[in-house]
């Protein structure tokens, strides 16, 4: 896939509120779990969230919304499902 529409997500409008340096964070952590599968990706962002949260990266609730909204823009329903279930889950155990 071509680089540069990689990163298109991060010119999204509803992401004008979000530094740039999480973007570029975010955009760096998808890179390294897109091959993983569904059963592999839960243990990963959550080593993740730790590494984050102990560098002082964190995320206002704001933020996180829009960050998940546009993930899910053009998203099948199920894959937008499977999404929120993640996200659920994290919330559960963080």
């Amino acid at each position: 896939m071509d680089e540069n529409r990689n990163e298109d997500w991060k010119m999204d409008p509803k992401l004008k509120n979000v530094d740039a340096g999480k973007l570029d964070m975010l955009q760096k952590l998808a890179e390294k779990g897109s091959g993983k599968s569904a059963s592999d990706m839960l243990p990963f962002l959550m080593s993740a969230a730790a590494s984050g949260k102990k560098n002082g990266l964190n995320f206002s609730q704001n933020e996180i919304s829009a960050v998940l909204e546009v993930m899910k823009a053009g998203k099948s329903p199920q894959e937008a499902a499977k999404i929120d279930k993640i996200v659920s889950l994290m919330r559960m155990i963080h």
